[in-house]
C-alpha cells in the first residue's frame, strides 16, 4: 500500500481510539453504556442503525455474491431493508413505551416473564456472538486482500481496535463512531462503484460483459432457493439486540420511528451500490475469490490517496456492526442474565464493570468463532437460524398485540431451537426431504407452539419478579 494510503488508514483508526477515549468520560452508569442515556435523536438513529446493518455482510458479502449469483442475490436479501422499514413503522414506536427498558429480555420478562427473559438472553447472546465473528471474518478479509497479511492476524488487528473503543465508551462510543463510520460509507462506497464503471467505460459496457442471468430477478436460483433467501433476510435479522437497542437508547418514539423507516429506505440503495461493485469486480478480476470482490476493486481501481480513505471506509461498515453486537451482548448478559438471576443487588457500578469486562471476553470468543467460519454469508446464514426460529415471533406479537402468558414464549423458543437443530444438524436432510430450510421449518414449529400453547394457558400471568 502506498505510504499516503496508509497515513489516512493509520489516521481513521486514531479517531476510532479518540472516540473511544472521550466517550469514556461520559459513561458513568449502566444506562449510558446500554442506551447512551435515551438521548439519540432520530437523524443520529438514522446513521447508527444504517452503519450497524449495513457491516460486512450488506458490503463485502453482498458484493461477492453478486459476483457469483448477479443482482438475484440483491433482490432476495432485499427483504431486510424491506423488514427494517415496516418495523420502523410498526413495532420501534411502541418500544418506548416499556419505561427504563435496556434489552429486549426487559421487554420479553414484562409480557412473558423471568423465563422468558432468561432465555431471550440465553439465545440473544450466542446469536450477538456468532453475528460478531461474521464480522470479525470480513474485517480480516479486509486487511488480508489490501495489506496481504494472514486473515487471523487481521481479525485480530482490527478487532483489537474495537474491543478498545466499545469497552471503555459503551454505547456512546459505538454512536458516535457510527455516525463517523456512516459518513464515510455513504460517500466512499458510491464513489469506488462510479470510478470502477467509468473505468469499464460506463454502464453499458459494464452490462455487455456479464451474463444475463446476473441481471434477471432469480438469475440461477430454483424458485424454493430464492424464497429461501428471502426469508432468511427478512426475519434472520429483524430486530436482533443491537437494533432494538437503537430504538430504545430514543428519546421517544417519533424519534424511533423515523431513524428506523429512513435506515429501511437508505439500505435499498446501498444493497445496489454493493451489488454493482461485485459485478463490476467479477468483469475486472474474474478469478479471484468473491468475498475478496470489494476490497480488490479498491485496492487496484482507486488512485493513490483515496484507496486509504476507502479503505478506512469499507473497514468502518464491518467495524461498525462489529461493535453494536458487541456492545449488545455485554448488556445482553448482565441486564438478562447476570443481574436477574446471579446477582440482583449488584450496585450500578459494579455493573457497569461487569459490562466492560463481559464487553472484553465476547469479543475475544467472536474472534475464535470468526477463525472458523467458511465465508461471510455462510457466517450471516448460520447466525440467522438461531434468531428468527426462537425469539422474533413470540418478541413482535408482545410488542404488536399485547399478548401475556407465562409459557407461550419459552415453549415457542424451545421449539423453535430444537426443531431448527434437528433440521440443519440431525441424520436425516430434511431440507432435501421436505424442501425447507432450517430456518423456515423452525420459524414454523415457534409459531404453531406458541399458538398452541397461547390458546391453552393465556389466563396464566407472568412472573416478573426477576
Amino acid at each position: 500500500m502506498n505510504p499516503i494510503d496508509l497515513l489516512g488508514l493509520l489516521v481513521y483508526f486514531a479517531i476510532l481510539i479518540a472516540i473511544g477515549y472521550r466517550s469514556a468520560r461520559k459513561v458513568s452508569d449502566s444506562a449510558d453504556f446500554a442506551v447512551a442515556g435515551n438521548k439519540i435523536i432520530w437523524p443520529v438513529l438514522f446513521a447508527t442503525l444504517a452503519a450497524s446493518f449495513l457491516g460486512g455482510g450488506a458490503s463485502m458479502g453482498r458484493a461477492g455474491e453478486s459476483f457469483k449469483e448477479g443482482y438475484a442475490f440483491m433482490f432476495a436479501a432485499s427483504a431486510f431493508p424491506i423488514a427494517t422499514a415496516l418495523a420502523g413503522l410498526f413495532v420501534a414506536p411502541r418500544l418506548k413505551r416499556y419505561a427504563n427498558a435496556q434489552t429486549m429480555g426487559d421487554i420479553m420478562a414484562h409480557h412473558f416473564g423471568s423465563g422468558a427473559r432468561l432465555f431471550t438472553g440465553i439465545f440473544s447472546l450466542i446469536f450477538c456472538v456468532s453475528l460478531l465473528g461474521a464480522q470479525a471474518l470480513a474485517v480480516g478479509t479486509v486487511f488480508h486482500t489490501i495489506l496481504g497479511i494472514e486473515v487471523s492476524t487481521g481479525i485480530l488487528l482490527g478487532m483489537s481496535v474495537v474491543l478498545l473503543y466499545s469497552t471503555v465508551g459503551g454505547m456512546w462510543a459505538v454512536i458516535q463512531t457510527d455516525v463517523v463510520q456512516f459518513l464515510m460509507l455513504a460517500v466512499f462506497l458510491p464513489l469506488t462503484m462510479l470510478i470502477g464503471i467509468h473505468d469499464l467505460g460506463g454502464p453499458s459496457a459494464l452490462v455487455e460483459q456479464l451474463p444475463d442471468a446476473h441481471f434477471s430477478l432469480m438469475g440461477d436460483y430454483s424458485v424454493g432457493m430464492f424464497v429461501g433467501i428471502f426469508v432468511a433476510f427478512l426475519l434472520g435479522e429483524s430486530l436482533v439486540p443491537p437494533y432494538t437497542q437503537r430504538a430504545l437508547s430514543a428519546p421517544d418514539s417519533r424519534h424511533a420511528r423515523i431513524g428506523y423507516s429512513v435506515a429501511g429506505g437508505f439500505g435499498l440503495l446501498f444493497y445496489f451500490v454493493s451489488a454493482t461493485i461485485g459485478l463490476i469486480a467479477l468483469v475486472l478480476y474474474p478469478d479471484i475469490s468473491p468475498d475478496q470482490a470489494m476490497p480488490a476493486l479498491i485496492r487496484d481501481a482507486l488512485p493513490i490517496g483515496i484507496t486509504g480513505l476507502v479503505l478506512a471506509s469499507l473497514l468502518a461498515v464491518v467495524m461498525s456492526t462489529a461493535d453494536s453486537y458487541l456492545n449488545s451482548a455485554a448488556v445482553i448478559f448482565v441486564g438478562d442474565i447476570y443481574k436477574p438471576f446471579i446477582e440482583p443487588g449488584v450496585s450500578d457500578k459494579k455493573r457497569l464493570w461487569i459490562e466492560r469486562l463481559v464487553n472484553l471476553l465476547i469479543g475475544i470468543g467472536a474472534i475464535v468463532f470468526a477463525l472458523y467460519a467458511t465465508s461471510i454469508i455462510d457466517a450471516l446464514l448460520m447466525s440467522y437460524s438461531l434468531w428468527a426460529p426462537t425469539i422474533l415471533l413470540p418478541f413482535v406479537f408482545a410488542v404488536l398485540f399485547d399478548l401475556r402468558c407465562s409459557r407461550s414464549a419459552v415453549a415457542a423458543m424451545l421449539s423453535g431451537a430444537l426443531v431448527t437443530i434437528v433440521w440443519e444438524w440431525g441424520p436425516l436432510d430434511l431440507q432435501a426431504i421436505t424442501g425447507l430450510t432450517a430456518l423456515i421449518a423452525g420459524v414454523i414449529a415457534n409459531l404453531a407452539v406458541f399458538t398452541l400453547v397461547y390458546r391453552r394457558f393465556r389466563g396464566t400471568m407472568p412472573d416478573t419478579n426477576h
